[in-house]
This record gives structure tokens, sequence and C-alpha cells, in this order.
């Protein structure tokens, strides 16, 4: 099966620069080289160039690895913060539906009333 590719939208695409700027501030900070960082995430060199140059084809795990090693915030919040933000987060999508109800249609009776 062929990968489809899908075009970040502008904003996406300014996500992934502003991240990837801050990554590569935080690793020049640390006087990591690009192999330094690859190294401590499981990545080649390229893969971290990549990165910090916002190219959307880099797994968004790896970008999250990259940015928690070099210390940059996610979502604005600390490592506690986040683990709280992600189990409020599984606890609301516990509370949803498996799946959404759809009334099957009562034959030519469009809006649903019966008269029995």
């Amino acid at each position: 099966m062929v990968k489809r590719v899908i075009a970040p939208t502008r904003a996406a695409m300014d996500a992934l620069v502003v991240l990837g700027t801050q990554i590569r501030a935080a690793r020049h900070d640390r006087k990591w080289t690009a192999a330094d960082l690859g190294m401590r995430i499981g990545a080649d060199p390229r893969t971290i160039t990549a990165i910090e140059r916002g190219a959307a084809g880099v797994s968004i795990g790896t970008v999250f690895s990259a940015a928690s090693v070099v210390g940059v915030r996610l979502f604005g919040a600390d490592d506690d913060e986040l683990a709280r933000l992600r189990r409020r987060g599984e606890e609301r999508v516990a509370l949803l539906p498996s799946r959404e109800y759809q009334p099957r249609s009562m034959g030519s009776d469009a809006d649903g009333a019966l008269d029995f």
C-alpha cells in the first residue's frame, strides 16, 4: 500500500519550526552535537537536523523525545504536570461512548413520529 502524504497546515509547520528552534537552542546550551542528542534518543544525527529544521516527516514521538531530553517543556508543562494532563485526558476519553448512536430510519415516516 502506498503511504499517503498529507500536507501540514501552515499552523502545523509554524509549530514544527518553533519546536525545532527551541530544541536546537537547548541542545547548543548543553554544548551537545546533533550526534550527542541522537545517541541519547536513539536517532541518527540527520534526524536531529531534520527535527531542528522543522521537517514534517519526523515522527512526533521522536520530536517529543528530543524536546524532553534537552529540557524543552512540552505544552508548557513540566514532566509531573504532563503526567497529570495525560491522566485527566484518559479519564475524559473513558467517559465518551465507544460509538455514536445513529437511530435507524423508520420507513417513510421521516420525522420519526409513530402513530400506534
